[in-house]
């Protein structure tokens, strides 16, 4: 009996002390707003203050993501070019950002441990920037809000709707 007793006081102390460690850790990754100035990651991450965000509800194309457009289109015949759209997408970020302090709202974190959020510079909505200006696409997985601004991107052939691509979550996929 006292052998049993020794356990339960030796596992009472073990969980208190595992609790005790991780409520702060557990506290600290409770964030509603961060604002800064961003460091850009890709389209659709961000670094604010060393906390990556993912901007919410949107999906840009990767980094080293190759789509192509039409560069020259004779009677029937079109001819398209690669070019490097996530790039283009993450260079477009930077420019509209351009070195301005950001205000994020923060939604959730995921499964990297990333914050999710929407970010805004003064009162513009990077995340419906992206989208509504073609280097991004509304991520329908996690969020339908930006939806109507994809179908506006696409309806006017802007960004990435210019021509042909792969959706960022196929391309990563096969990548």
């Amino acid at each position: 009996m006292f052998y049993t007793k020794k356990k339960l006081i030796i596992l009472i102390i073990i969980s208190s002390i595992f609790f005790i460690l991780t409520y702060n850790d557990v506290r600290s990754e409770n964030i509603n707003k961060i604002s800064g100035f961003a460091k850009i990651v890709d389209g659709d991450t961000i670094k604010i203050n060393s906390k990556k965000i993912r901007l919410y509800g949107i999906d840009a194309p990767e980094k080293k993501q190759k789509c192509k457009k039409t560069y020259l289109t004779i009677s029937f015949m079109s001819f398209t070019k690669d070019y490097m759209c996530g790039e283009v997408s993450t260079q477009k970020l930077i420019k509209k950002i351009n070195k301005q302090k950001l205000n994020c709202n923060i939604i959730d974190v995921d499964r990297y441990k990333r914050l999710i959020g929407e970010c805004f510079k003064r009162n513009i909505n990077l995340n419906s920037w992206m989208v509504s200006n073609g280097y991004a696409v509304a991520y329908r997985k996690y969020s339908k809000k930006y939806v109507s601004d994809e179908i506006n991107a696409k309806n006017n052939k802007l960004g990435i709707w210019q021509g042909k691509f792969e959706m960022p979550w196929d391309y990563r996929r096969k990548n």
